[in-house]
């Protein structure tokens, strides 16, 4: 049986001679990726990955709704989280070897289903199953994420993959929000009910917008040899693994104050209700600013640098943060500051693993996001059990800690790994001998 290190070489093949061997923006040679189709991602991904948190607001509600326990209650976000973990490495692969855009579709059309057995969930083992299944599906947003960039062209793919990750940071960011007061007007339900109608629309208008690949030719790779040549490129490839590391440190702070900043803000003395919470979201939209810029300063060559610069003033973020209990206005500098800083190295971090190994973007980003995941939920986790312990002042001591090993890594690793593009390119030429 062949290696895994030959079933990353199939996909690759079978994917060049689906782009004519292209080599560069590999999918739909023919299509022009304009401004507005990108902005069409930049939106379908944000409505994608904001299921994944619609809940957070709505969990003392459906608790009461469907009479259930505290702790049965807390698994409806743990079961997102699960399946959305599970999705980006059993799913999201199947970008490399199979139709993009049915793949996409096909998936927003289960995941409207999923959305409706939520908002119709009569008993709380169907509301389970329900949010799990949506989690599962949500990773339809890393799909869009590699297909964006695949079409993008070399020279402007950090400013198409900046532009579509604003949209991914919106969405996470205004869901609770959104939720939030959504629900007060009309209940939780119809939380799910107008997630599943924009869901339903964004299909329709991807099928009708996105390329078609219908000379695209079968593939003969195992789905099981798929999964396991993901695991290969980690092994193959130094700037993935510094990258994942990256990935995992940035949100696990990240996660640090998104998962525990509700809890000071409700007590004294603030006593800040939950739709005034949830508005403290729109000012981390400005996080999405940093994702545009970043993406810019990668297509420049600055991707060192910026990501240097975005994990020093990661770290410096937790100052102002710590001050949260005495002004609101520090915590709207940190806040601002620390989602600047975390989608600026997303973005880099992104550009630079999919300029590896275009060809296998989906599991070059999927196996990325698999580290996002462990670090958002490792952060969520030592937050929250910190903060009931310890305070305030230990939550911003560990997100700092979390920033200043970022940095740390950065420093070792800044000069350790040769440029993407040149790595591609040799790669490249190292293939077509091997096949000559």
């Amino acid at each position: 049986m062949p290696g895994n290190g030959e079933a990353v070489e199939a996909v690759t093949r079978q994917a060049e001679a689906r782009s004519g061997g292209s080599g560069g923006s590999g999918e739909g040679s023919a299509f022009v990726l304009s401004r507005g189709v990108v902005v069409l991602f930049a939106v379908a991904c944000g409505a994608a990955v904001a299921n994944v948190y619609l809940s957070q607001p709505l969990l003392v509600t459906m608790g009461h709704d469907l009479a259930m326990s505290p702790a049965l209650v807390g698994s409806v976000v743990t079961l997102t989280h699960v399946g959305y973990g599970l999705g980006l490495f059993f799913l999201v692969p199947l970008g490399d070897v199979v139709d993009r855009r049915r793949l996409i579709v096909a998936q927003l059309l289960l995941l409207v289903v999923a959305l409706a057995t939520v908002a119709a969930a009569p008993t709380a083992a169907i509301l389970l199953a329900g949010v799990a299944a949506m989690g599962l599906l949500a990773v339809v947003t890393q799909t869009l994420v590699a297909f964006a960039a695949s079409l993008a062209p070399p020279a402007g793919r950090g400013r198409v993959v900046g532009l579509v990750t604003s949209g991914v940071v919106s969405g996470i960011l205004l869901a609770r929000t959104a939720s939030g007061l959504m629900a007060d007007l009309a209940g939780w339900r119809s939380v799910y009910i107008a997630s599943a109608s924009l869901t339903a629309l964004l299909a329709l208008v991807l099928y009708r917008v996105l390329p078609r690949h219908s000379d695209a030719p079968p593939t003969t790779l195992r789905y099981g040899r798929l999964l396991r040549s993901t695991i290969t490129l980690f092994a193959r490839e130094r700037l993935l693994r510094h990258r994942a590391l990256f990935g995992l440190l940035i949100f696990a702070a990240f996660s640090t104050l998104w998962s525990s900043v509700a809890l000071p803000l409700s007590e004294a003395p603030y006593f800040l209700s939950h739709s005034a919470i949830g508005a403290l979201g729109l000012i981390g939209v400005a996080g999405a600013l940093a994702a545009t810029v970043a993406g810019r300063l990668n297509d420049r060559g600055l991707s060192r640098h910026t990501t240097g610069i975005a994990l020093a003033l990661l770290a410096a973020s937790w100052l102002p943060l710590a001050f949260t209990r005495g002004s609101l206005w520090a915590l709207v500098v940190g806040v601002i500051v620390l989602d600047l800083a975390v989608q600026a190295v997303h973005v880099t971090n992104q550009t630079l693993i999919y300029a590896l190994h275009p060809d296998a973007g989906s599991r070059l980003i999927g196996g990325y996001m698999v580290f996002y995941s462990i670090g958002s939920a490792t952060g969520a986790v030592a937050a929250t059990s910190l903060y009931t312990v310890a305070g305030w002042g230990a939550v911003c001591a560990l997100g700092a800690a979390f920033s200043c090993l970022g940095l740390v890594l950065w420093a070792f690793t800044r000069h350790s790994a040769p440029d993407p593009a040149a790595k591609a390119a040799s790669r490249s030429e190292a293939c077509s001998h091997s096949e000559a």
